[in-house]
């Protein structure tokens, strides 16, 4: 008698396309460093032909990651930017997409300075507001793609209600899930098209892998990103498949533990002396928390902060932290800080970051899984030398 499908995100994470090894019995999946494949007859592959094509390794992440999404396809990538142009290969020349406001820079970078050029018409869009949306729709749109939370403001978006708006009118909801991780938000579920992660983030955990994954439950959209991502070639090495899915299998147990310290450390700063503004979804204070509570099983492991005076007091700030640790990215399971107008959203112009409100006082935190009171510690003297004056 077999066992009942695994649902619950705890075990679809260390057991969703990982069976035991069928030749040798290893409980934990094999890295598959073959580039080829042999054929018993010509034209006439078992399973995998070429890695790049598909690879075993690569097929038991693509598995679990559509697992935890909920949908039934996945696909692996280099890196989240690989994921990102891959699906908007799937569009022409001349097509209109409407991108969020608030997006990770490279994301933008991907829209303004290789899409655009090529045809793509791109408009951007506060997509807080439904009626924005709406209103921004034209008979060519073709993609609505949006952030939530958003990078790095941490603004929601109404997922049900962005899939009523484009579902009767054929265009793909693409959703960058990258900030919440399956455990927190499942935007399939809600009616999105498409799922993005950048599996560097909180999917590998670690900050040793860079990737990316696109997962759907579109079987036509499915089969067209296959394509291309063959066509294409920007895919993970085997290696670092098995690392992302090692990461994995401790995805739940670590995104509770940031929701826990995020959510203490970001009631703490809204009391601090030196911070004008937290920026936390898990906070009464957020401005979209009823929204968040119905969407998302928690706030997430981000917090951005505005302090009190400019780029001066952000910089003695930075400098000053000696347990979170000066860096881009976010999501592993050691505490970073960074300046998005230096560095994570540089390539925004400047008068395009005022609008959205990237000021240089403004600094993104992402909580790690270390012991709370001393992050806290670390954040108040780091606070400390942000006021003091040389």
């Amino acid at each position: 008698m077999s066992a009942a499908p695994a649902t619950a995100i705890e075990t679809l994470a260390i057991h969703a396309g990982q069976p035991s090894d069928p030749v040798h019995g290893a409980v934990m999946q094999p890295i598959v460093l073959a580039s080829t494949f042999a054929q018993p007859e010509p034209a006439k592959p078992l399973r995998f032909d070429y890695s790049r094509s598909g690879n075993p390794t690569r097929a038991a992440l693509e598995e679990c990651l559509a697992a935890l999404e909920g949908g039934k396809a996945g696909f692996a990538f280099a890196s989240g930017c690989a994921a990102a142009t891959t699906l908007l290969h799937t569009l022409r020349p001349g097509d209109h997409v409407i991108c969020g406001d608030d997006v990770y820079g490279g994301t933008f970078r991907i829209f303004d300075k290789v899409m655009g050029p090529l045809g793509m018409d791109i408009s951007y869009v506060d997509l807080r507001s439904l009626d924005r949306l709406a209103a921004a729709l034209t008979p060519r749109t073709r993609l609505v793609w949006l952030e939530t939370p958003t990078n790095p403001l941490l603004h929601l978006v109404d997922l049900r209600g962005a899939a009523e708006v484009c579902k009767g009118r054929g265009i793909v909801l693409a959703v960058d899930n990258t900030f919440a991780s399956p455990v927190l938000q499942r935007p399939l579920e809600l009616g999105a098209t498409v799922v993005v992660h950048s599996t560097t983030k909180y999917i590998n955990g670690h900050s040793d892998v860079v990737g990316g994954a696109l997962i759907t439950s579109d079987l036509e959209l499915a089969a067209r990103l296959k394509f291309l991502q063959n066509a294409i070639g920007a895919v993970p090495s085997p290696m670092d498949c098995y690392l992302v899915l090692r990461g994995i299998k401790t995805l739940p147990l670590r995104m509770r533990q940031h929701v826990v310290a995020a959510t203490e450390i970001a009631g703490r700063l809204e009391r601090a002396e030196g911070v004008r503004r937290v920026h936390y979804p898990g906070l009464p204070s957020h401005a979209q928390h009823d929204l968040c509570r119905v969407q998302m099983a928690g706030g997430g492991g981000i917090i951005t902060v505005e302090l009190d005076g400019g780029l001066d007091e952000a910089r003695r700030f930075l400098m000053g932290l000696r347990i979170f640790t000066l860096a881009e990215s976010l999501g592993g399971v050691e505490s970073l800080a960074e300046h998005p107008a230096l560095m994570t959203h540089a390539s925004l112009p400047a008068a395009r970051r005022a609008e959205l409100g990237i000021t240089d006082g403004l600094v993104r935190l992402s909580v790690g899984i270390e012991n709370v009171e001393e992050l806290w510690t670390d954040l108040e003297q780091a606070l400390s030398a942000a006021r003091a004056r040389s």
